[in-house]
């Protein structure tokens, strides 16, 4: 059987770029924590029926092949994907689903215990796959593979590299993306359903923003924006969907933080530290980067510059702009084909 996705006159979410045609950029961990032990699905809690499925059983079963478009909460998006698997409504079948079932939990085999939920009727509404091809080829282990859940038209933290079980709950738990990051537990892109509420009160922030020290700080969300925050010492901070949008942050000390999905936009970040940052998914486009280091960052997702409304924004990049190769290869073509000309 195959099912294909439905035909959208605009397949991009808002937000959203594409990637580069024949790359599928590696995020998170690379590798589960074993290797070497023989794969094995697991499929319990909720069941009447408990089982284990090794590898070669799950691949024997009738198969279904779904071309779906992928898209991640970093702002990248790739079209046209085609997983080959069984259909977690069929494995169900297999076991039987006890009435107080509510919620299905996907599990991983991964150091941080990866996870993620979703009630049991959108999983099988979403005709979710439990897949071990891509494109025809067995799912290779840096995307997820051998065995992955394929969740179409979510946010792809919630199709769990490396699955090696799924249990049937009567109450929702939340997976790492969720509880850990702050990510929204329904992640619908069209919604941009990114991440739940932010983590500080007003009173709190305003207090933080006075001291100009946001090291080791969890602070995801924080509006921070068109303020003086020349000098912030920001390191090691977690600030995934910040808005620093107008702000002076010209000296700012961003090493080793995490500002995936930071809002830079018109923002001053002369001579700032970002070593070692993650900004993937990022917004630096009308920002002043003269002077800023990004060696050793991770800008899968970012936007140096945009188009509006009419109104285009572009990054203040030069000579002084530490913008290493390595750094910028990930970047799509055509913020990479911008930041290049920028350097010149």
């Amino acid at each position: 059987m195959t099912i294909t996705r439905d035909n959208r006159e605009n397949r991009i979410p808002p937000g959203q770029q594409l990637v580069a045609p024949g790359k599928w950029p590696i995020i998170g961990e690379r590798l589960p924590t074993d290797t070497n032990s023989p794969w094995s699905l697991q499929i319990n809690g909720e069941v009447d029926n408990p089982i284990s499925l090794s590898l070669e059983a799950l691949r024997s079963l009738p198969q279904t092949k779904q071309t779906i478009d992928i898209h991640c909460v970093t702002r990248w998006s790739m079209l046209d994907m085609t997983f080959s698997g069984v259909l977690l409504k069929d494995l169900l079948t297999e076991t039987g689903v006890k009435p107080n079932a509510k919620f299905v939990s996907f599990l991983a085999r991964s150091k941080r215990n990866h996870a993620t939920s979703l009630t049991l009727e959108t999983a099988i509404n979403l005709n979710t796959l439990i897949a071990t091809e891509v494109n025809g080829e067995p799912i290779d282990i840096t995307h997820g593979g051998p065995i992955r859940n394929i969740v179409e038209t979510r946010y792809f933290y919630k199709s769990v590299k490396w699955l090696e079980r799924i249990e049937l709950l009567t109450a929702d738990r939340l997976g790492f993306w969720e509880a850990e990051s702050g990510y929204h537990n329904r992640a619908d892109p069209w919604q941009e359903q990114r991440y739940m509420a932010p983590t500080i009160d007003r009173r709190t922030c305003l207090k933080l923003i006075e001291t100009r020290d946001f090291s080791n700080r969890e602070l995801r969300s924080i509006d921070a924006s068109q303020r003086n925050l020349a000098g912030l010492n920001a390191n090691r901070a977690s600030l995934r969907d910040a808005d620093f949008s107008g702000t002076d942050l010209s000296g700012a000390d961003f090493s080793n933080a995490n500002l995936s999905n930071a809002h830079f936009h018109n923002a001053n970040l002369s001579n700032a530290v970002l070593v070692d940052a993650d900004l993937e998914g990022a917004d630096f486009s009308g920002a002043d980067l003269r002077g800023a280091n990004f060696t050793g960052t991770s800008l899968i997702g970012a936007s140096f510059f945009t188009h509006k409304h009419g109104i285009a924004a572009g990054a203040k990049i030069d000579e002084s702009t530490q913008l290493p190769p390595a750094a910028i290869a990930p970047l799509f073509p055509d913020q990479l084909h911008y930041v290049n000309n920028a350097i010149g």
